[in-house]
């Protein structure tokens, strides 16, 4: 009798001894949460921290392999058949509206930017928030230039300046003031030679920038290797000289640049067509009055229906 009540207490003890080390476990789990948390919360900012700084260090790193402050022309990356380029917090390179010389063929050789017209002493401006790249003198090519690498995997070239405002792995924001318009260089008038490459290849600006309007196409831009020929070509009917009825001329530069451009073949629209791009809050009724037609004309033209959401930045063709 006695050994029965002996086991039954020991096993009670037993069990005491585990509920309590159970709640003690319990308790120093519900404390170690919010401990836990916080080391994720300092772990997710260390990480953020080192993102950002090997932004800072090498901008688009995931389509660039290095950083080169000697190269121009980068060519250490492959060019991808297709990326969509943000093009939101943009700033217009110059104020200027006059186009003087087209992205693409010109003298037997790829124009590899668009020339604007800008006089000496004009603000150029960062069109992206970015890293400068290169600051270099080029007697025979683009005179005193800048290339900024920007986050959204653009670099951006400005040539022919009188004066560079920046240095070389100095970070930049879109709008900041990166030099002065000039005239030198292997040029023959005051302007802005304007690139936009990515990966090292040349695009046509025209896709993107918007000179006359002073904007850009819209939200984005999706490079893809097999509709890029046309789509260039169209941007220059749309955007070029002479674009839409606009007047301009052709500046006697001559930038050295024998890398081979993505071929552009002539446009396929007739030259009676007329475009219009669609800004915030327009639609089908109003772009009608505004281009002097129908709504029908415009569905029909556009191959859309009457009860499309017009986006901004969208494209219509219209006679």
């Amino acid at each position: 009798m006695i050994s029965i009540k002996i086991f039954k207490k020991t096993a009670f003890l037993f069990f005491l001894t585990l509920t309590t080390t159970s709640a003690a476990g319990q308790d120093l789990l519900a404390r170690q949460a919010p401990v836990d948390r916080k080391m994720k919360a300092v772990d997710s900012i260390v990480l953020n921290k080192l993102i950002e700084q090997e932004m800072l260090e090498n901008p688009s790193g995931d389509l660039y392999d290095e950083w080169d402050n000697e190269l121009t022309h980068y060519s250490g990356s492959v060019l991808p058949n297709e990326t969509t380029i943000d093009l939101r917090g943009f700033c217009m390179p110059t104020t200027s509206r006059v186009i003087t010389s087209n992205f693409g063929a010109r003298w037997g050789r790829q124009h590899k930017g668009l020339d604007i017209k800008v006089y000496i002493g004009d603000t150029i401006r960062a069109a992206f928030s970015g890293k400068v790249r290169i600051v270099k003198y080029e007697p025979r090519g683009y005179g005193k230039y800048v290339v900024i690498r920007h986050y959204n995997g653009l670099e951006t070239y400005y040539g022919h300046m009188s004066k560079q405002l920046v240095t070389e792995n100095e970070e930049v924001k879109a709008g900041d003031p990166i030099g002065l318009g000039g005239n030198t260089g292997r040029s023959t008038g005051s302007h802005l030679h304007f690139e936009t490459r990515l990966c090292g290849v040349a695009l046509n600006p025209a896709l993107m920038f918007d000179f006359r309007n002073q904007d850009v196409t819209g939200d984005s831009y999706t490079f893809r290797r097999s509709r890029y020929a046309a789509e260039s070509a169209q941007a220059t009917r749309l955007r070029g000289v002479n674009a839409n009825g606009g007047t301009g001329r052709f500046d006697n530069d001559s930038d050295d640049d024998s890398e081979l451009a993505i071929a552009a073949p002539s446009a396929s629209f007739a030259p009676e067509t007329h475009f219009h791009k669609v800004k915030k809050g327009e639609t089908l009724q109003s772009v009608a009055r505004k281009c002097h037609t129908t709504v029908d004309a415009l569905c029909r033209l556009n191959r859309i229906g009457k009860n499309i959401r017009l986006m901004p930045g969208q494209i219509l063709k219209y006679n």
